[in-house]
């Protein structure tokens, strides 16, 4: 299978990209540089040019914070990207494979989330992944999924955030009122393939099993690498950021796990393997 990947440098991008050391795949992975999703003329030549079977775009404005005072530049990516991208694969009849974010909902809903929960973005970041959602669905051949605290090799996670400040505070302080599934980049590819290979359309949430609040999180994580860091737990309140974030963004992974026959792995067993990936004196 030929396949492009977009956003080559993201820690999603590059899990994809180890797919090629088996030769059962050929894989094409273009950063920014290489290909700007914005540009419609740039996607329209490079997918003509690649013509892939499939294209998985892990490209995304992903700074939740910084998006609420630069709207138009998270929407550019997060949206109008989504948009180029399908609008070239639909003429090709290309498969777009596109990931969104527990970030779409509220919050507010008193269990799991399901794929037929109606979207309630409460952040600029959030409304953007909705927009490009809303892009994808008007052409007809796709994959969308949902994900959470996506953590894998690299420093773009909450994980190697963590372990960098536990290296030089003995207390730490991490939100307890933030609950969602930490997902792990090995889990997502995956799913992702078998998802391929199984021919689903359509949306689906692609999480880890459970859930947690980022202190639990943070205490579980620190306890398997060994450290005796105390973790305090705190409100949100204690951490004021320009964007809100959601209480309790949990998404029920069962649609996938029926359809593809599966049991999802808990989020412990994830961050298990991480750790494992990451030990041996290797970069987190």
């Amino acid at each position: 299978m030929k396949v492009l990947i977009t956003g080559a440098n993201g820690q999603l991008a590059r899990e994809f990209q180890k797919l090629s050391e088996g030769d059962t795949h050929d894989i094409t992975a273009f950063d920014k540089e290489q290909m700007d999703i914005t540009d419609p003329a740039a996607v329209t030549e490079t997918i003509s040019r690649i013509k892939p079977d499939v294209l998985l775009n892990c490209a995304a404005y992903n700074f939740v914070d910084k998006a609420e005072g630069f709207f138009d530049a998270a929407y550019k990516v997060n949206a109008e990207g989504v948009k180029n991208l399908a609008s070239a694969c639909g003429k090709c009849g290309i498969l777009l494979v596109h990931y969104s974010s527990d970030y779409v909902f509220d919050g507010r809903k008193e269990g799991f989330y399901t794929e037929e929960d109606e979207p309630n973005p409460i952040n600029s970041y959030g409304k953007t992944k909705l927009a490009g959602e809303e892009f994808l669905k008007e052409t007809g051949r796709f994959l969308l999924f949902r994900v959470s605290w996506v953590f894998g090799e690299g420093s773009q996670n909450f994980l190697y955030q963590l372990s960098e400040w536990a290296k030089t505070k003995k207390v730490l302080k991490v939100v307890c009122d933030q609950i969602s599934i930490p997902t792990f980049t090995k889990d997502i590819v995956a799913l992702t393939m078998f998802a391929i290979a199984k021919n689903l359309r359509g949306l689906y949430n692609l999480t880890n099993s459970g859930h947690a609040s980022r202190y639990e999180v943070a205490r579980y994580f620190l306890e398997r690498l060994g450290m005796d860091n105390l973790v305090l737990p705190v409100t949100s309140e204690y951490f004021p950021t320009p964007a809100r974030r959601p209480y309790f963004s949990a998404m029920s992974n069962l649609k996938l796990a029926c359809d593809l026959n599966v049991n999802v792995p808990d989020w412990r067993t994830g961050i298990d393997r991480y750790i494992e990936m990451t030990s041996g004196g290797e970069e987190i």
